[in-house]
């Protein structure tokens, strides 16, 4: 094991290395991403609770694509090009003093939004520019030090710099806030369409399926830390008020807990690593895809924020809004991971009759609420949408994933 970290070439890791894992330099990377995701659930949970759906959803879309979308670069680049010498570790922190400085500018672009003035994301769009520069440098060391992935890494830099300038300039502009994020619609697709472009028609890049696949995993952890924060935040809420412990507590507790566990335990019935190991095709489907599962899942954790204001008597929206406000991203995640499933190893017959038993029993806490049931109760409702989903993979669904993965190894 290496106790110094001199200055390594850049040639590319072995897309079959054996016990690759995430590094502790990537772990740390992803610490800063915790404080940019929970700013962005709490903005969205402020604005849901004050009644401000549309600023809420256009803000909470903007700031979690911006954050989710510089992590999967830094992730798929790191998987194929991580040499953990000392320039690559300053550069990894120059990145994550961008995602601070973007998790600082997410208040300010959603009080904008409120204002419908002009859309105030100059730090925010500071923050992204820092990270993606920083990705730029590492694109153009790995081009000089990997001749035989040269074009490729040179796609990415010329797409992410040309990128960049766009943004830079939407600083400047004073338009208002709609006109703004129609301007962003050509930056969007160069962002997205970058790596089409390197992996696809340039020769591509030695990323490693596996790790790729924990470290999706990983921040799927970390954004279901939502999930708990805001079910803290409305226990706390509850305690205060009812002095101790109580059936509303032990109920809204077990409603957080478990949805939160229960969405863990569906996100890896995903068969990710050995699939993309023998069909690395699919990886833009499957890595794309994750960007609304990161953002259903940090959803719901605003969702549960908003049951706290609601419990707290600061929220203006009324008990069927705050269970919608759970259930919708709840529904979001289920349809999410049902696709990413289908990309992976075909659509299981038993999927659409568990999404069907998932929104019945969604449908069925708003209806509660709607009845004038508790929050803690309805929640604990929205808690079991996942299970019967749940069931069946123990029952008969893991077994024909197994079958159709047997089958893939045995594909040439």
């Amino acid at each position: 094991m290496a106790t110094t970290h001199r200055l390594s070439r850049m040639s590319g890791r072995s897309e079959d290395e054996s016990h690759r894992t995430a590094t502790p330099l990537e772990l740390f990377f992803d610490l800063s991403f915790v404080l940019a995701i929970s700013a962005s659930s709490a903005e969205l949970a402020h604005a849901l609770a004050a009644d401000h759906l549309i600023t809420g959803l256009v803000g909470f879309a903007f700031t979690m694509f911006s954050i989710v979308w510089a992590w999967i670069n830094f992730t798929w680049f790191a998987s194929a090009y991580d040499t953990d010498d000392w320039l690559f570790r300053v550069t990894t922190m120059v990145q994550m003093v961008g995602v601070l400085v973007l998790a600082i500018g997410i208040p300010r672009l959603y009080a904008s939004l409120e204002h419908g003035t002009h859309l105030d994301n100059g730090l925010m769009v500071a923050g992204y520019v820092i990270m993606r520069l920083a990705m730029v440098f590492q694109w153009l060391r790995a081009a000089k030090q990997d001749p035989a992935r040269r074009a490729a890494c040179l796609a990415y830099a010329k797409a992410i710099a040309l990128a960049q300038v766009g943004w830079l300039v939407l600083i400047v502009v004073h338009t208002n806030p709609w006109q703004t994020f129609l301007l962003m619609v050509p930056l969007y697709v160069l962002e997205l369409g970058g790596p089409f472009l390197a992996e696809r028609r340039r020769g591509g890049t030695p990323w490693h399926p596996h790790h790729v696949a924990e470290r999706h995993g990983l921040l799927a952890i970390i954004a279901l830390g939502e999930c708990l924060l805001g079910t803290i935040a409305a226990l706390s809420v509850l305690v205060d008020e009812q002095d101790g412990l109580s059936v509303d507590v032990v109920v809204l507790g077990l409603a957080g807990t478990g949805l939160a566990f229960s969405m863990w335990w569906l996100y890896f019935t995903l068969p990710s690593g050995e699939v993309l190991d023998r069909r690395r095709t699919i990886g833009f489907r499957w890595g794309y895809g994750h960007i609304a599962v990161f953002m259903a899942i940090a959803g719901t954790g605003a969702g549960l924020h908003v049951a706290a204001y609601y419990l707290e008597g600061e929220s203006k929206t009324g008990p069927v809004g705050v269970v919608l406000a759970t259930a919708v991203p709840v529904a979001a995640f289920g349809l999410c991971l049902a696709a990413l499933y289908a990309v992976l190893v075909g659509l299981d017959p038993a999927a659409l009759r568990n999404g069907l038993a998932a929104l019945a029993l969604l449908a069925l806490a708003v209806a509660l609420a709607a009845a004038g049931v508790g929050v803690p109760w309805c929640l604990l409702v929205v808690m079991l949408a996942p299970v019967p989903t749940i069931i069946s993979d123990e029952r008969g669904v893991a077994r024909r994933r197994e079958a159709a993965l047997a089958r893939l190894a045995e594909q040439p």
